[in-house]
């Protein structure tokens, strides 16, 4: 039987394209959010409905298309967790193009490659022998060959992105409603609140999750909100002129996070203990393929179990520590720390992509808790760096914490995401090796517009910090952490007491994991979608909880389960996010076209009003709306499948 063409001009244009643009969409989402979710799916749906007008393609042109994108959305959390750490710790004024456009880009391209070329050596060991589901790749494979007959569900993933774009744009362009319904009280010296982001990028985050996700990042909210923060406001005296919302915000932003700081801290270690023997099996895999290469030609090996080469493999890892060598010296001027902080790069690399590779095939690239192992090696990397007395001036110290971090965070995205792509190619009979070249291509292309979408995002709604009172800035939630724990180290302040409280409510959560575990229950406990829901503002995880409980009831799964999830319900959760996500860096293009054209008088805001008049209640309306549509696109599905 021929092979079918997989890397084609088309195929490699249109993939760049897309890993483009859904780059910009998830910077948006995880700066918002906190969380970002795998493009797989729609990447596939988009592709089958471009390529079909052409001639000639097909189901592996799709799928490496498909790879390619991918890599954008993967790249886009490395960098949106770690990068504007460096602009909230005062490091950077501000995204400067002249003076920080080649260092984003170059950490988010060698942290992307690095990530492509640290999971290669585990895909045999993973995919093939380990037999982990890889939930994404398995869906994506299903999309692929319902696809071959037609693009059904495209029209699903159109129609959800323009409500999620003219969404967004009514209540953030045109400020017809207030994002954010938020209510609170005083209780004596304490306060009882809610608050509910009204979003349907958050709800179609949840719904994507699942039941099991989402109840336990809505946990961790409600043991951060309406238990943990209760208890220390009473013992805290608040700035005064502050109501009683600002005064939650408060509380939440200076003591409640750290104890989610604790728990992610506990949840990255225990991620790599629990992975010690998968590590070592994938290696011992990886070489055993390889001798078998050399012993018998390339002749031993099927096409569709053929890898990039090991040595090309090596060569590049080891010739990408030039330039990583010389983007950290530019922090530390001191030959020996930079050197040092090349290898701790290279190490918490491999044992990080290692482990996001794992849970990937675990828990999906949408739940896969990057930043757990992000704040791992930015804590570590601080607390060696501290000990080495690197710091050279005010933020030297954290900045080269959080660069370790950064590259780290990188390629411990891409890995993840990288083994969900070579699941579906694995089912679809892809050529591995084609596949991990365009994930290069999608990764190198996704960092050259990294900086210019960072940049539009600051100015137009400030990432952590307020720059326009009337638009609500993006929380930039493990940004934020990275930054308060790397500074932390160095000025000896961080909150210790509440971090360990964190440490401890994790190790209780572990416990009861296991004991889940060892009575085969379908519900389980992973520690990080704990620590992510204390951490995040109670007003994102509300939605998230929301959106899952929807799931649950279209699918009769608690989890993640690409044979029970209805496809065209992902697909339309998929649509939203894009469509608000997109719409989102849209309404900041007016301030870069004044910025860098002669066109300055050209209006940056579409406002009708300057207040919502009607507050917050037309969106609880319209988002009541969006729920029901995306319940219904789903059941509409299941009683197909059903019939």
């Amino acid at each position: 039987m021929k092979p079918l063409p997989e890397i084609t001009i088309k195929a490699i244009f249109l993939g760049i394209l897309l890993s483009v643009i859904l780059a910009g969409a998830n910077a948006y989402l995880g700066l918002f959010a906190g969380m970002t979710v795998s493009a797989s799916i729609p990447a596939a749906v988009i592709s089958m409905g471009v390529l079909r007008l052409f001639r000639e393609s097909n189901i592996l042109e799709n799928n490496i298309v498909q790879t390619a994108a991918s890599a954008g959305e993967s790249l886009a959390a490395g960098v949106i967790f770690t990068i504007p750490a460096l602009l909230l710790m005062g490091y950077w004024t501000e995204f400067s193009f002249a003076e920080h456009y080649w260092t984003i880009t170059g950490i988010a391209a060698l942290g992307g490659i690095i990530g492509v070329l640290f999971t290669i050596p585990l895909r045999r060991a993973l995919i093939i022998e380990e037999g982990l589901q890889f939930p994404e790749g398995i869906a994506t494979a299903e999309v692929l060959k319902s696809g071959e007959s037609g693009a059904p569900g495209l029209h699903y993933l159109v129609q959800a992105a323009l409500i999620g774009g003219a969404f967004k744009f009514a209540a953030e362009g045109l400020r017809l409603w207030t994002g954010v319904l938020s209510s609170a009280r005083a209780v004596g010296r304490s306060f009882a609140s809610f608050q509910i982001d009204l979003s349907p990028a958050l709800i179609s985050v949840g719904y994507i999750v699942g039941l099991n996700i989402a109840t336990l990042v809505f946990t961790g909210g409600v043991i951060g909100r309406w238990i943990s923060l209760p208890i220390i406001a009473v013992g805290q005296d608040l700035p005064a002129g502050m109501d009683a919302v600002a005064s939650v915000n408060y509380l939440h932003n200076n003591f409640v996070k750290y104890i989610g700081v604790g728990a992610m801290i506990v949840g990255g270690l225990w991620a790599l203990i629990n992975l010690r023997s998968s590590l070592g099996r994938g290696i011992r895999s990886s070489m055993d393929a390889y001798r078998k290469m050399r012993e018998h030609g390339t002749e031993a090996i099927e096409r569709t179990d053929m890898d990039t080469p090991l040595p090309w493999v090596l060569v590049i890892l080891l010739f990408s520590l030039v330039p990583i060598f010389a983007i950290y010296i530019t922090i530390v001027e001191s030959v020996a720390i930079t050197a040092f902080m090349s290898v701790v790069m290279l190490i918490a690399g491999f044992i990080f992509s290692a482990v996001a590779a794992y849970m990937s095939g675990l828990v999906g690239s949408s739940n896969n808790p990057i930043s757990g192992v992000t704040i791992a090696t930015v804590l570590s990397s601080a607390i060696l760096l501290y000990v080495l007395k690197v710091y050279g001036g005010a933020n030297v110290g954290p900045a080269a914490a959080i660069l370790i971090g950064a590259v780290v965070c990188c390629a411990a995205s891409i890995g993840g995401d990288n083994m969900q792509d070579l699941k579906a190619g694995y089912l679809l009979g892809a050529t591995p090796w084609k596949q991990q070249v365009m994930q290069m291509i999608g990764t190198i292309s996704a960092a050259f517009v990294m900086m210019p979408v960072l940049w539009l995002l600051h100015m137009r709604y400030g990432i952590g910090v307020q720059v326009n009172p009337d638009v609500v800035p993006l929380e930039a939630p493990q940004a934020a952490l990275m930054a308060n724990i790397a500074r932390g180290v160095f000025e000896q302040d961080l909150p210790w007491s509440l971090i360990i409280t964190g440490c401890i409510l994790a190790i209780i959560i572990i416990s009861s994991d296991k004991y889940l575990e060892s009575r085969g229950s379908h519900f389980r406990l992973p520690v990080l979608a704990v620590a992510v829901g204390l951490y995040l503002p109670f007003h994102l995880v509300v939605p998230i909880f929301i959106g899952g409980v929807i799931s649950y009831v279209t699918s009769g799964a608690i989890s993640l389960d690409t044979k029970k999830s209805s496809q065209n319900g992902l697909l339309y959760a998929s649509g939203l996010i894009t469509g608000e996500a997109l719409v989102g860096i849209l309404l900041a293009l007016p301030l870069m076209i004044k910025e860098f054209t002669p066109w300055k008088s050209i209006p940056t805001e579409f406002t009708i009003f300057d207040t919502a008049p009607l507050g917050p209640w037309p969106g609880v309306l319209l988002l009541a709306g969006v729920c029901y549509l995306v319940y219904r696109v789903a059941m509409s599905n299941s009683n197909q499948t059903e019939g």
